[in-house]
């Protein structure tokens, strides 16, 4: 048998998505730039694309801007505020959690080499933000504040809108990371409260190298690649026409089922937990609190019970027909611990031995089940 519970890192691309995108992948392949009629035909299912996006989280089709996934999405609002803020009030003060995905964190480095203040915020053994102390380490000079919604290793999920309110009336901009909750939980902008939020397909069922960055009108920004007047003048390049369909696509589905995609999330979890403290309450820490995504689910095996290894926990779950992780695919493949789980303040070793399970429409409950037969093995194959 073989399960994939990784959709933290990619889902599977529904049916329907890829019917919605072969049009545009052979006959309608048009540059939506041109004037004539091919041009025009793909560019009217842009914009209706635009439109599904913007409906979905209650924004303006003019606040949509499509990019190639959710690290263009959070470089283009970070780079593209920061700089431009700094360029019209001189204000260079930014401030970032430690523990956000390295699509941001990577971000802010380069910003702080390149003059940018930086303050990095820690956070508590949820990998959570407590932003009442938080908020006290912004001033006049600061611009731009970036907190992720939903944790991509742990699943926390932060006080956003608490965020917005206290930063409003300082006139200090606020981003938001929302690859892990868009199209999983309800999303409305205007809400949360937020200048800016960035969503990515490939989360959702969609194609991968798609995602959007929704920019509140009147937010300055400057673009991140030049070169071209697509995406009103803010994102050149052509647009990558059969992933924005698709991804539209897979919007309206999630739309559909979000509820009931939620509730076998978190009955899919329960259970996980479950078979968890069945087989090791004592050595086995359970990171993810009640308060966290249905659609995550990080395990730690405490290192004073196992040997903890990232590497071989994980190549015995592949080898067994179980796909995991012990973090952000994006840094999988490197055997350096988890920022995040540092960040909670396990140990490195710890860290080693921290799993992350996440969930996916199409996981059963016969697949959670045989997960936990082969997790019951390892457990005794590593057990000290």
């Amino acid at each position: 048998m073989r399960v994939y519970f990784d959709n933290a890192a990619t889902t599977p691309v529904h049916p329907k998505v890829f019917e919605a995108m072969k049009p545009f992948l052979m006959e309608e392949f048009g540059n939506p730039s041109s004037i004539h009629s091919f041009g025009r035909t793909v560019r009217v299912a842009i914009e209706e694309a635009r439109e599904i996006v913007a409906d979905f989280i209650n924004a303006n089709p003019g606040e949509i801007y499509f990019t190639s996934g959710g690290t263009e999405a959070n470089n283009f609002a970070i780079f593209g505020i920061a700089r431009t803020e700094y360029a019209e009030s001189r204000r260079n003060k930014i401030i970032t959690s430690k523990v956000e995905h390295h699509c941001v964190l990577d971000s802010f480095q380069e910003l702080e080499r390149n003059g940018f203040k930086v303050h990095w915020l820690n956070v508590n053994s949820e990998s959570r933000i407590n932003w009442q102390s938080s908020s006290k380490n912004f001033d006049s000079s600061t611009s731009l504040v970036s907190i992720m919604h939903i944790n991509n290793e742990t699943g926390a999920i932060n006080p956003i809108e608490e965020i917005a309110v206290s930063v409003k009336p300082k006139n200090i901009l606020f981003h938001t990371d929302a690859v892990q909750s868009f199209g999983k939980i309800p999303i409305d902008v205007k809400k949360l409260g937020v200048d800016s939020l960035c969503g990515s397909a490939h989360k959702i069922n969609g194609p991968k190298g798609t995602g959007f960055a929704f920019v509140k009108s009147g937010t300055p920004l400057s673009p991140l690649l030049i070169g071209g007047s697509q995406e009103r003048n803010r994102r050149g390049g052509t647009e990558n026409v059969a992933g924005i369909v698709g991804f539209a696509e897979a919007i309206k589905i999630a739309k559909e089922s979000l509820l009931s995609n939620y509730d076998h999330a978190k009955n899919l979890k329960e259970k996980f937990i479950n078979g968890f403290t069945a087989i090791d309450n004592n050595g086995i820490l359970i990171n993810s609190t009640p308060n966290t995504s249905p659609f995550i689910l990080s395990v730690t095996f405490k290192s004073e019970f196992y040997n903890n290894d990232s590497e071989s926990l994980l190549m015995y779950l592949d080898i067994n027909g179980v796909a995991a992780s012990n973090g952000s695919a994006c840094t999988s493949g490197t055997i350096k611990a988890s920022h995040v789980i540092l960040g909670m303040g396990y140990s490195p070793e710890d860290a080693a031995g921290t799993l992350r399970f996440s969930f996916g429409r199409q996981n059963t409950f016969e697949e959670v089940e045989y997960a936990l037969e082969v997790l019951n093995k390892m457990a005794k194959k590593f057990r000290k």
